[in-house]
C-alpha cells in the first residue's frame, strides 16, 4: 500500500493534519505523521515525534522549547525532518510527502522534501503559494497548492482545498508509474526562451534524430539553476546553452536571476558545452508597473501581460560578454561559443524592437577579447540566432564534442 509522509506542526495545526490524514486513509493511502512542532503538545500522537525529529538534527528539544526562538526552531526541525524523510524514502517506506501551513510551515516542509528525488510526489498546501515560490521550490518538482484561506481551522473552504489536495496526493502515489523507455539515450540539456524558441525547437529535433534525449529548460532563474544542478550531478552528456539571458538579470537586477554560478558547472566538470548569446539583449521584469523607477528612461518591450523586457545597454552588453567569456574559458572539457552576428533574439534582428548594432558590437567584441588565447572555440555566423543554419551548426558541434568525449 502506498504511504505518504505528512510533515508539520501538530501543536498548532493538529485538526487540519488529522483531516488530511483521514482523507488519505479513506483513499487507501497509509500515513506517517512527522511532528515538527515545538510550542505545545501535539493534538494527536504522531508516528515520529518532535523529540525524534529534533534529535535527528543534533538538537535538544527542551533547549529549543526553552529558547523560544521560532526561527531557530524552524531551521532545526527542518534539518531533522529532512533526515527523517530521506531515511524513510531510502528504506522504501514512503512514496510521497505532503504538508500544509503558512510561510513557516512551508519553509520547513520544503527543506524537508528537498532530499527526495525528482518524480517523487511532493505537495504543500500553502498560504505562500500565490507569491514568489522560488525560495520554496528551488530546483525541485515540489507542488504548491494555494490554501485560499489561512491554514487555521477547518471550514467550508479549507476542507474543500485540503480534501482536493489529499486526493491529488493519493492519485499521484497510487497511480501506476510511467514507464520510461528502456533505450538509455544520452541526455542533453538545452536552454530556451520565447525569443529563442525557433532555434531550440530545431536543435531539439535534430538532436533527437541523432539519438539524444533532450531536456529543454526555460531560462527563468529556476531553469538555469536546475540545468546547472544536473550538470554538476553528472547527469548530462552535453549542454546546448543557446539562451544565456539569466546573466543579464543577475547583472542588472531582473526577475530571472539564476545566481552567480550560471555557466560554471559545465566548465568545471568538463561536460561538452556549446554556448551562445541568446536573449542577452534583454533584462526581464514583471508587469509594466513593477519595473523599478530607476529604469524609467530605458527601452522596453511588453512581451506579455506579466513580462516586460528591457533592452540591455552597450555598457551592460560589454560586461555581459566579459562575464560569459570568463566563465566559459575555464572549461576543462570541449567548449564552443557561437555568435549570431545578425541578431541574438527574435526581437534583436534588423527592424526588431531591440535592434541595437552598437550594443551587439560591444557584446561580440567582449566575447572575442575574453576568449582570445583560450582553448575555447569561437564560431561566428552571419545569421540570426533563430536561423535554421545556426541551430544546425550548434547541434553538429555539440554532437561532435560528445562523440569525441565518449
Amino acid at each position: 500500500m502506498a504511504t505518504v509522509a505528512l510533515v508539520g506542526t501538530l501543536d498548532t495545526k493538529s485538526s487540519e493534519y488529522r483531516f488530511v490524514a483521514e482523507r488519505l486513509h479513506d483513499l487507501g493511502v497509509e500515513v506517517i505523521m512527522i511532528d515538527c512542532g515545538v510550542l505545545g503538545e501535539p493534538g494527536f500522537p504522531p508516528q515520529i515525534s518532535r523529540r525524534e525529529v529534533a534529535g535527528r538534527a543534533g538538537e535538544d528539544l527542551d533547549r529549543l522549547v526553552a529558547a523560544g526562538d521560532r526561527g531557530d526552531a524552524v531551521q532545526a526541525m527542518s534539518r531533522g525532518a529532512a533526515k527523517v524523510v530521506e531515511e524513510l524514502y531510502a528504506a522504501g517506506r514512503l512514496q510521497g510527502a505532503m504538508a500544509l501551513g503558512g510561510t513557516g510551515g512551508t519553509s520547513l516542509a520544503a527543506a524537508a522534501f528537498r532530499p527526495l528525488p525528482l518524480g517523487v510526489p511532493k505537495l504543500i498546501v500553502s498560504t505562500a503559494a500565490a507569491g514568489d515560490n522560488s525560495p520554496y521550490v528551488g530546483e525541485t518538482d515540489l507542488i504548491l497548492v494555494p490554501s485560499v484561506v489561512d491554514v487555521a481551522g477547518l471550514n467550508r473552504i479549507s476542507t474543500r482545498v485540503l480534501g482536493n489536495a489529499a486526493a491529488a496526493m493519493a492519485g499521484m502515489v497510487t497511480a501506476a508509474p510511467v514507464q520510461a523507455s528502456s533505450d538509455e539515450k544520452p541526455l542533453v540539456a538545452a536552454s530556451m526562451f520565447g525569443v529563442t524558441t525557433p532555434c531550440v525547437t530545431r536543435a531539439r529535433e535534430q538532436l533527437e534524430a541523432l539519438g539524444y534525449e533532450v531536456l529543454v529548460f526555460h531560462m527563468t532563474g529556476a531553469g538555469g539553476r536546475t540545468l546547472e544542478s544536473l550538470v554538476s550531478n553528472g547527469m548530462l552528456a552535453g549542454v546546448l546553452d543557446v539562451t544565456t539571458t539569466e546573466l543579464a538579470d543577475h547583472l542588472v537586477g531582473g526577475i530571472f536571476d539564476a545566481g552567480p554560478d550560471r555557466l560554471c558547472a559545465a566548465a568545471r566538470t568538463g561536460t561538452p558545452a556549446v554556448v551562445s548569446l541568446g536573449a542577452l539583449d534583454m533584462v526581464n521584469f514583471g508587469p509594466v508597473d513593477t519595473v523599478p523607477s530607476q529604469f524609467a528612461d530605458r527601452l522596453f518591450y511588453q512581451h506579455n501581460a506579466t513580462t516586460t523586457l528591457m533592452r540591455t545597454t552597450p555598457a551592460e552588453c560589454r560586461e555581459l560578454g566579459t562575464q560569459l567569456a570568463a566563465r566559459v574559458r575555464e572549461s576543462v572539457g570541449p567548449a564552443t561559443v557561437f555568435i549570431p552576428l545578425n541578431g541574438i533574439s527574435a526581437i534583436a534582428v534588423k527592424d526588431g524592437a531591440f535592434y541595437d548594432p552598437e550594443a551587439d558590437q560591444e557584446l561580440f567584441d567582449a566575447v572575442r577579447a575574453g576568449l582570445r588565447d583560450s582553448s575555447v572555440e569561437l564560431v561566428e555566423l552571419s545569421s540570426d540566432i533563430n536561423a535554421v543554419e545556426f541551430a544546425d551548426a550548434m547541434v553538429q558541434r555539440l554532437h561532435s564534442a560528445i562523440s569525441t568525449a565518449r
